[in-house]
C-alpha cells in the first residue's frame, strides 16, 4: 500500500458536490503547512448518508468532513453529540471523528460570517442551513432581523426558535423584488437562489439603506448579479468566500490540528479559487 493511501484525510460532502471549493481551500493550507494529510469531495446523495457515516465512522484516517446541501440537518441524527452552537443553530457543518470513532456535529459558519455587523437593521434572504447560522450571528450583534422566505410562516417559525424577540420579523420573499423603502444597513443572500443551477434572485436594491453592504454567501459564481448591481449602485459588498474561508478555517483546526496560514486578507487562495472557477 503506497504512503498516500495511509494518509489522513478529511472530505466534504454534498448533493451535488462538483461546485465545492472546499477541496481547493483545505488543499493549499496542507501544502502550506507541510500537512502530510489529504482533503477530498465525496458526492453523497440523501439516501446514501446513513451507510457513509457508519463507513467513514470505522475508519481511523478519517479526520471528519465538512457538510454541504442537502445534508446539514439530517445528519444530525447519525452524529453522537453537538456542541453547543451546531445545537443552537439546529445544522451542522463539520463533523469531528474521536480515535474512539464518536462523532461530534459542530457549526462554523456563524464564526465564518465576516459580514460588517454595523448598523441596526438586517436583512437575510432564505430559511436554510446557512441562514440559521447567519440569524445566530445577527442576533448575537444586537441586529434587528427580518428573515425573508417564499413562506413567511416558516420564517417566523425559524425566528422563534433560534432568536425570539419582537425585533425580528419574518418577510415574504417576493416583496422585496418590488421597489421599497430603504430600511436595511445589511442585505444577505443566504438562499441559492442565484448560484449555477438555481433560478435567479429577484431582488430591488431599494431596500438597502444609504452606505448599507450587501453580502451574498454564493460562491459559484462567486461575483453574483446581486453583487455586481450592488456595486454598481454605490453598496459596499461581501461575496461569498467571506464566510467560506472563514468557516472552512476553524473546520481546518478541527480536522488536522494546526491554525491555516491566513495573510493579506487571503489573497492568494482568494486568486486560486478565483481561478478555478
Amino acid at each position: 500500500m503506497s504512503q498516500q493511501a495511509l494518509r489522513p484525510y478529511a472530505e466534504v460532502i454534498g448533493d451535488p458536490i462538483i461546485q465545492s471549493k472546499s477541496p481547493a481551500i483545505h488543499g493549499y493550507w496542507l501544502r502550506q503547512l507541510g500537512i502530510a494529510a489529504e482533503y477530498r469531495a465525496a458526492h453523497v446523495t440523501a439516501d446514501g448518508l446513513a451507510d457513509y457515516i457508519t463507513a467513514r465512522r470505522g475508519d481511523a484516517l478519517w479526520r471528519g468532513c465538512n457538510v454541504t446541501m442537502p445534508h446539514k440537518q439530517a445528519i444530525i441524527p447519525l452524529l453522537d453529540r453537538l456542541d453547543d452552537v451546531a445545537s443552537r443553530i439546529g445544522a451542522v457543518n463539520t463533523v469531528v471523528r474521536a480515535s474512539d470513532g464518536t462523532l461530534t456535529g459542530y457549526n462554523p459558519d456563524a464564526a465564518g460570517f465576516q459580514a460588517q455587523l454595523s448598523g441596526k437593521r438586517a436583512l437575510v434572504l432564505g430559511n436554510g442551513g446557512a441562514a440559521r447560522a447567519i440569524v445566530v450571528a445577527l442576533d448575537d450583534a444586537g441586529l434587528a432581523i427580518t428573515l425573508a422566505g417564499r413562506n413567511p410562516a416558516k420564517a417566523q417559525a425559524l425566528l422563534d426558535e433560534l432568536a425570539p424577540s419582537p425585533a425580528h420579523q419574518p418577510g415574504d420573499l417576493a416583496q422585496f423584488a418590488a421597489r421599497g423603502d430603504p430600511a436595511f444597513d445589511l442585505v444577505v443572500n443566504a438562499s441559492p437562489l442565484g448560484m449555477v443551477g438555481n433560478p435567479p434572485l429577484a431582488f430591488d436594491l431599494s431596500h438597502v439603506a444609504a452606505g448599507g453592504i450587501v453580502d451574498d454567501i454564493v460562491t459559484t459564481p462567486l461575483d453574483t448579479p446581486l453583487l455586481r448591481a450592488a456595486r454598481g449602485a454605490g453598496f459596499s459588498t461581501i461575496d461569498g468566500l467571506a464566510m467560506l474561508i472563514g468557516q472552512a478555517a476553524v473546520a481546518f483546526c478541527h480536522f488536522f490540528g494546526q491554525q491555516p496560514l491566513r495573510t493579506d486578507g487571503d489573497a492568494e487562495l482568494r486568486q486560486i479559487l478565483t481561478a478555478k472557477g
